[in-house]
């Protein structure tokens, strides 16, 4: 990534954290290391199936909750 790349700013869990402009949801998922995971994943309230994790671009003020599958019994 070049430091003159565009970024923009999206809330993570409610936490800020900058990303390049053309992120999806996939590559946040991947920067993050959770792609093996079972997660959901939810965009400015709206959860989004994993079969648009690649094609959802996100915008800059996005607001993204992940939320982990713990199994249990």
């Amino acid at each position: 990534m070049n430091a003159n790349d565009p970024q923009i700013t999206l809330y993570v869990n409610g936490e800020a954290r900058s990303v390049p402009a053309e992120t999806t949801v996939a590559r946040l998922v991947e920067s993050l290391e959770l792609g093996q995971r079972r997660i959901a994943i939810e965009l400015n309230g709206e959860v989004v199936p994993r079969s648009e994790h690649a094609s959802r671009s996100l915008n800059d003020q996005d607001r993204i909750e992940i939320i982990r599958a713990i199994g249990g019994g």
